[in-house]
């Protein structure tokens, strides 16, 4: 039977998505950075960077390096901070029918409760994402991303302030990511993210310094693929949320590696910087896999690597 149009769609939480395919945050700006590139309405979902309570500055430069397979940055969550989000960056994405997740990121359990509680109700508003990679400076420094209990704490309190589907972005700096999302489901979380960006470093031969003001940055791109599909095929089988795959996704092919390792989604990030129209090429070269492989739904394909 020929299946010119497959079903793409799929849901996280209660939000319905006409494909998997998502920017990831902190790569796509507040969506009209690329509107000369990308037809928004036809993204899964634009995620939007890191949203805080107050504006942030962000670290000084240097603040991004390229590696030999991808980069490292050191942005510092730079962001308008939630006021001016809502009053001038939400207002265009409404005007582009696109479904908008907010990635948000707090200092304290508080912090996180006050944007959620924010963002209730925004008109344009379809969901959050948690970065919960972030210092907790009222716990000491001890980052929610890398304890069990603290990410089900955050999770669960921010849970109780919304009804909007909610995300929760894991970092891949732990030892059992199985284990950590495991806890975020437990706190309610609708779906989770990963991965976050690995620890990295670059130094200078001609200084001898390190070349990122902030010494040490995130690794993302081609290079932390691999671990990144790894860490999603562990992670479907702990959880029965849905898994949203990041990490080093360049082409389609990149794509349905992650879908068939049990993504149900994925984002985009790294890319964005070297082929602006990387969203739109990776949807299609989805949808015409699914075509060629006589697929009717992508839910068809995703953890197929398991069975």
């Amino acid at each position: 039977m020929a299946i010119n149009t497959p079903d793409l769609s799929l849901n996280i939480g209660s939000l319905r998505l006409p494909n998997p395919v998502m920017t990831a945050s902190g790569t796509f700006g507040y969506g009209k950075e690329f509107e000369s590139f990308v037809d928004l309405g036809s993204v899964g979902a634009v995620v939007v960077k890191g949203i805080s309570l107050l504006p942030r500055p962000g670290n000084p430069p240097p603040r991004i390096v390229e590696t030999a397979c991808g980069m490292l940055n050191a942005i510092g969550l730079e962001n308008v901070g939630v006021e001016r989000f809502v009053s001038e960056k939400l207002p265009y994405l409404r005007t582009k029918g696109c479904r908008v997740i907010v990635n948000v990121l707090g200092d304290s359990i508080e912090e996180y409760c006050q944007l959620a509680s924010r963002l209730n109700g925004v008109e344009g508003v379809n969901g959050i994402e948690l970065n919960i990679s972030c210092p907790n400076v009222k716990k000491g420094g001890v980052a929610f991303g890398t304890n069990e209990s603290m990410a089900r704490e955050v999770t669960a309190a921010v849970r109780k302030i919304t009804r909007l589907p909610l995300i929760v972005k894991l970092s891949p700096n732990v030892t059992d990511i199985g284990a950590m999302a495991k806890a975020v489901e437990e706190g309610g979380a609708d779906a989770v993210s990963l991965i976050n960006t690995l620890i990295g470093m670059a130094i200078s031969i001609k200084t001898k310094k390190p070349v990122l003001a902030n010494t040490i940055g995130g690794l993302s791109g081609p290079a932390i693929k691999p671990v990144a599909l790894r860490m999603v095929f562990q992670v479907a089988d702990r959880v029965k949320i849905p898994v949203i795959g990041i990490g080093g996704i360049t082409t389609w092919q990149d794509a349905i590696e992650f879908i068939l390792a049990g993504a149900s989604a994925i984002q985009v990030g790294t890319a964005n910087f070297i082929n602006p129209r990387a969203v739109d090429e990776i949807r299609l070269g989805i949808t015409n896999y699914l075509v060629q492989e006589k697929i009717g739904a992508i839910q068809e394909l995703i953890g197929a690597a398991k069975r």
